[in-house]
């Protein structure tokens, strides 16, 4: 699939808006327009976005724009925020409008409130992008592990970010589901100070990117 390059992509995923007022508790970050091209670049190169895609958490809306932007006919996004989802929308009409083909009603983005655990999609052969929660605040560890689960049951191919240290956990979950992960790389992910437990005024973590190949399941 011919899409723009890498950093025309991240050039026009620079108008994704972030949180106003992001949930802790749902570890609410912008991906970052650098690290959202990259993703959706490489799934371009792999012919990923030849088939529909679902951003699971999709937050902004970074990664379901980006692979609207990149290409991608069917796309869609699902999080369980109503007011991220508002956002999204928002965030859709600024970086696609008067953008040709991209900005065409046909291209739209579907937004669907819902929790991925439970997730409405009954296909198995989609392309997967997320950038789930890193598992960071108290309680929450793991908490990509239901974002793999919801990628394992609904994708051919899955692209997700994780937090450093994630390669055994992210490979081991993969094997067990019949997946196999067939590239991984390092990202930076800035996070800027957005909460009271925030010390610094940006942090940078070392994001790990897997791009999963799945199984059909019977």
């Amino acid at each position: 699939m011919a899409g723009p390059s890498r950093r025309t992509l991240a050039r026009r995923l620079e108008s994704i808006a972030d949180f106003a007022d992001p949930s802790p508790a749902l570890e609410q970050y912008l991906t970052p327009a650098e690290l959202a091209a990259h993703l959706c670049h490489l799934a371009g190169l792999q012919d990923d976005l030849e088939r529909r895609v679902i951003d699971l958490g999709t937050g902004t809306g970074m990664l379901a724009i980006a692979a609207s932007l990149a290409g991608a006919e069917r796309v869609a996004g699902i999080d369980v925020d109503p007011d991220a989802l508002a956002l999204a929308r928002e965030n859709e009409r600024t970086a696609l409008e008067g953008e040709g083909a991209a900005g065409d009603s046909d291209r739209a983005i579907e937004w669907l409130r819902g929790d991925v655990s439970r997730h409405p999609f009954a296909t198995t052969e989609a392309t997967v992008l997320s950038n789930p929660p890193f598992g960071a605040q108290r309680g929450n560890r793991h908490a990509d592990r239901e974002f793999l689960e919801a990628a394992s049951e609904i994708a051919a191919v899955s692209y997700t970010i994780h937090n450093e240290g994630s390669q055994e956990f992210v490979e081991s979950y993969a094997a067990d589901a019949g997946g196999e992960v067939t590239h991984a790389f390092r990202a930076e992910f800035p996070i800027p100070n957005r909460f009271e437990f925030h010390t610094d005024a940006e942090a940078t973590l070392e994001a790990e990117v897997f791009r999963i190949e799945w199984s059909p399941r019977a």
